[in-house]
């Protein structure tokens, strides 16, 4: 299928049984190699249809919308956008990519809870009524730039562990949605159902009982303004394990056949992200460079020394960090240990390292203290579940380029997806056959994304 790359903006690899993930990442850094070491992506969209499968498996009829930017890569939109899922936009750039897929505005909702007046208005001019809403200045500032804007109210949820507070930032009260709910109705302006997130670290299932049971309330206070409600957002927070799924599952069916059952008209949506896209990314980063430390400096605080002192450490740098793709280091714990390309000895000898990223800045750390072989400048490492948060919208430090990104897919998967009839033609345009022998140029085997 090697000739319609030229007409497309990216290519999907369609690998035969015989080629694996490995096989991928052996030929491209053989390529890099030789070409310039620059980070890459390996983009599996098939874990995709998979994941939607496993979605319509366990949570339908509840309708994913997925966060565009938990990756907003061309391959991953197109591909949900065949699937049928609906998209979660938080800004206008955002907005104008899933509306260059042909998406209907009616699959599109304005999630940002903190809206800029003008793309309040990008949004009106484009059809996308749904947004969110969780204060009456936002309320105000919507009714004045979207007269047609259909609000979900965003309430807040109680989620704290005994270790960590997951209070969040945004949502309203059921004090205050009485107030909103007033305000809306002296500005004429529709209130449609509601919205809460709960976080994928939150462990404890008590706390869908009480956001389901919130939002009936809500809905119950709508009625006595004259507001028909018919939809109710239950957020993100799905971590991409089947069995969170189903256990997030098992709580809240009971609870959504007794307050929002199929008779009352209520549409029941979501908006998972990672949950799609993490483990579809593998990222393959290339150490630049590599100094000796002391010990007692690579170690975290409160660790106690147990090495021997004549035991090299070693920190790598690396050609991604934290102002690429490991921007979610800064905001939040990222637990990742690398596995190492080159193949070494089940009794090589293991040194305390550290890895950091390029940029020479004191939060540039990638992995505080980790063990692996010696390495050497030049040398590959692979970072498994990389899709989400980190295919966005980036920046980059000084001259380090943007990693490249190689989709690929099985012919399993291909199948699949015509099999089910939602392959589209202008999809299929980009798929093109990678033989399991793989010793192709990039020009002939990849389109990248930049």
């Amino acid at each position: 299928m090697k000739g319609f790359l030229e007409d497309a903006n990216y290519a999907i690899g369609l690998l035969d049984e015989g080629a694996t993930l490995a096989d991928v990442i052996d030929n491209c850094i053989y390529e890099h190699t030789h070409s310039g070491k620059r980070a890459f992506y390996i983009g599996d969209l098939g874990k995709l249809v998979k994941k939607n499968a496993q979605w319509q498996n366990v949570m339908a009829p509840i309708k994913p919308f997925y966060p565009v930017r938990c990756n907003s890569t061309p391959g991953v939109l197109e591909i949900l956008g065949t699937l049928g899922v609906g998209f979660a936009c938080s800004s206008k750039s955002e907005m104008a990519l899933v509306q260059d897929l042909g998406i209907s505005p009616e699959n599109m909702i304005y999630t940002n809870p903190c809206k800029q007046a003008s793309q309040i208005k990008y949004a009106a001019k484009a059809g996308i009524n749904i947004m969110t809403c969780d204060n009456d200045i936002e309320l105000k500032k919507i009714a004045r730039n979207h007269p047609n804007a259909k609000l979900l109210l965003h309430i807040a949820t109680e989620d704290i562990t005994a270790d960590e507070e997951m209070n969040m930032k945004f949502g309203t009260t059921l004090k205050n949605c009485r107030h909103l709910m007033e305000c809306a109705k002296e500005l004429g302006v529709q209130i449609v159902g509601v919205k809460f997130h709960v976080s994928g670290s939150c462990k404890e299932p008590q706390t869908y009982i009480h956001a389901i049971s919130d939002a009936r309330c809500v809905f119950d206070m709508a009625e006595e303004f004259g507001f028909k409600m018919n939809m109710l957002d239950i957020g993100g927070g799905f971590t991409g394990s089947e069995l969170q799924l189903e256990e997030v599952n098992r709580v809240i069916r009971p609870l959504l056949d007794v307050y929002f059952p199929k008779e009352s008209g209520v549409n029941v949506i979501a908006e998972p992200g990672c949950y799609y896209v993490s483990s579809a990314f593998t990222l393959v980063v290339n150490i630049i460079a590599k100094k000796t430390v002391e010990y007692d400096k690579l170690l975290p605080s409160g660790v106690e020394q147990t090495r021997n002192d004549d035991e090299p450490v070693f920190t790598y740098y690396i050609n991604d960090g934290v102002y690429g793709s490991f921007a979610n280091k800064l905001s939040e714990k990222l637990n990742t240990i690398p596995e190492v390309h080159k193949k070494y000895k089940e009794d090589e000898p293991l040194f305390a390292s550290s890895l950091w990223g390029p940029s020479c800045d004191e939060l540039d750390q990638i992995v505080e203290n980790c063990r692996l072989p010696e390495l050497s400048v030049g040398d590959w490492l692979i970072f498994d579940n990389m899709g989400s948060g980190t295919l966005g919208e980036q920046s980059t430090f000084n001259d380090y380029q943007r990693p490249l990104i190689y989709y690929m897919m099985s012919f399993s998967d291909w199948d699949e997806m015509q099999d089910a009839g939602i392959a589209s033609d202008t999809l299929m345009k980009n798929f093109f056959f990678v033989p399991s022998c793989i010793q192709l140029s990039p020009e002939d085997r990849f389109s990248t994304a930049a």
